[in-house]
């Protein structure tokens, strides 16, 4: 055993080495490139200068400049594939990076492609470097890893910053960037508007929305019997579904098209490149999200002048967050004291925007992908019928379909197996980037100290691939109560995050999942539109079936619930 330990740090150390040497060379040769470049300079200057002696003074001082600001800018790209080798140390990764841009290009271009290549890299030690515009970057295939960054998010580890380029997008103030007992208090006061009360009343309004859009999708399907792509259609319903929810009636119709208008502009800017310019998606995505803090905290300022009202009643998510907001108010008035902190209209009015960002894409992708899967799978679809007919039809005396209720959707066991599989198996926020705020050790990773400014991406996707029984089977069965894979695998189901940021409304997302997948099978009979790596994965910017899931859709039923 000794000698096979011996043989082995052996082969590790000779890697090393070989590995090492290819850098040096590739340095070697990076520099004697440039080198040419600054000689190639100093050529062409004296060439010029002879063959032009009447030159003014002006072009015989740039060309003595000339070669200088080659070598300085030579020198200073050498620094910069320095620094990520030093970074970079011993983990897997390009040798050397593009100066200034890195990967960003093969990133953008096909990004399903750039992150199958990382993880492919971290296949085996868990985790693999990158360089981004600028950035260097580690990529987590490792659950365990995610968990060691999940578990030090506080100001001198990690935070967690949504997006590369998020506090410019969002803002200093949005819930993400918050840790410590800021972030404590501000959940402790948002718990209330997911109690099982909040959660009955955002059922009733989420399935009349989820049954008119069906209804509608059906129409647009049969107008000319072609197939139709869903992504753009689930999205609009599930704005539609968010605005009503989380606003209930604070938004006005023409506020609701604004609204729709600037989330447009901000989901486009949110996969562009980071110009903050005038005429760039990104510098429109940065004003759009100012402009729906402002529609949203308008919806705060009206729900707090109703529920200030004794007799008032919560009719959506703000109601909730209003009612107890202006509880804790009041007993800072009768005190004396300030009013409590994140109780100001825009305060609020950003978080509501945290909430709709976080729920609307990732549940847009989910939709498709149960969409998707049920089709693929019509062994699981009929054991999804079966059970929410069994819950869920329409009278027999007059054929009027009743309103789902939260028991029946407690009732539908193996249906919320599915939802859970269909995530576990899809995760829609795939990655979730925190950067180092400090030099920081990583757990399990032999020894290796992510540097300080590095974006660490943990991945969702990849966790969700190691742990669970034939993890590549799409099987709702390994969240029955006899397998409990979700238990006993918990920490490689991480599509809800986990530790002081795990999600808050995951139940409210899985409820939408689950009501939406009953309606869809019980209501639809659908069929894939397959083409070619139709289910391959694309990045928009949550995952998606690459085609955007088209489908062709014809009703199970001839009557629509109408309530």
């Amino acid at each position: 055993a000794r000698e096979r330990e011996r043989g082995t740090g052996d082969r590790t150390r000779r890697d090393k080495k070989t590995r090492s040497r290819k850098e040096k060379d590739l340095l070697l040769l990076w520099f004697m490139a440039a080198a040419a470049l600054v000689v190639g300079g100093n050529a062409t200057s004296g060439f010029t200068s002879i063959s032009s002696p009447g030159c003014a003074g002006g072009s015989s001082l740039a060309s003595a400049i000339l070669p200088w600001a080659v070598a300085l800018v030579a020198l200073l790209l050498l620094l910069e594939q320095l620094s990520y080798l030093r970074k970079k140390g011993p983990l897997p990764g390009p040798a050397l990076v593009v100066p200034l841009l890195g990967s960003a290009v093969p990133m953008i271009l096909d990004p399903t492609s750039y992150w199958r290549r990382l993880a492919a890299a971290a296949s085996t030690r868990g985790l693999s470097a990158d360089y981004l515009l600028g950035r260097f970057v580690v990529f987590l295939r490792s659950a365990d890893l995610s968990h060691a960054v999940f578990a030090n998010v506080r100001p001198d580890a990690f935070q967690v910053i949504g997006h590369p380029f998020g506090r410019k997008l969002f803002g200093d103030h949005n819930l993400i960037y918050m840790f410590g007992q800021q972030h404590k208090d501000l959940r402790r006061r948002i718990a209330p508007n997911f109690t099982p009360r909040a959660l009955a009343t955002y059922l009733h309004l989420q399935q009349s929305i989820v049954f008119s859009h069906i209804h509608r999708w059906i129409q647009i399907s049969q107008s000319d019997d072609s197939s139709i792509p869903l992504r753009l259609l689930c999205r609009d319903m599930n704005l539609d579904t968010s605005q009503t929810v989380f606003a209930g009636p604070y938004l006005s119709p023409e506020a609701r098209a604004a609204f729709n208008r600037d989330y447009n502009h901000f989901n486009v800017g949110l996969m562009a490149l980071p110009v903050d310019l005038p005429g760039f998606a990104f510098r429109g995505a940065r004003l759009a999200v100012s402009r729906l803090v402002s529609t949203l905290a308008g919806s705060v300022a009206e729900s707090k002048r109703r529920m200030s009202s004794a007799d008032a009643e919560p009719t959506c998510l703000v109601d909730f967050w209003m009612q107890e907001t202006l509880r804790e108010m009041a007993e800072a008035e009768r005190a004396g004291g300030p009013p409590p902190p994140e109780s100001g209209d825009r305060e609020i009015g950003g978080h509501l925007f945290d909430f709709l960002f976080a729920s609307q894409d990732a549940s847009t992708s989910s939709l498709l992908w149960a969409v998707a899967l049920l089709e693929s799978h019509p062994e699981v679809l009929a054991r999804v019928r079966a059970e929410v007919s069994s819950l869920w039809s329409p009278a027999e005396d007059d054929g009027r379909w009743p309103a789902i209720t939260a028991e029946m959707l407690r009732g539908m066991r193996y249906t919320e197996a599915v939802a859970r599989e269909v995530i576990r198996y899809r995760p829609p926020a795939t990655l979730v980037p925190h950067v180092a705020a400090e030099e920081v050790e990583l757990p399990g990773a032999g020894g290796y100290r992510v540097p300080k400014g590095a974006i660490v991406f943990p991945s969702l996707l990849e966790a969700s691939f190691q742990g669970f029984s034939h993890p590549d089977r799409f099987d709702p069965d390994r969240f029955s109560d006899e397998r409990q894979e979700d238990r006993v695998h918990r920490k490689n189901f991480l599509a809800f995050g986990a530790g002081a940021h795990q999600c808050l409304g995951q139940r409210y997302a899985l409820n939408h999942l689950i009501l939406f997948i009953a309606a869809f099978v019980s209501l639809v009979d659908f069929k894939r539109h397959r083409t070619n790596g139709c289910d391959e994965i694309a990045y928009v910017p949550t995952i998606a079936p690459r085609d955007d899931c088209r489908v062709y859709l014809s009703p199970r039923t001839t009557r629509f619930p109408d309530f």
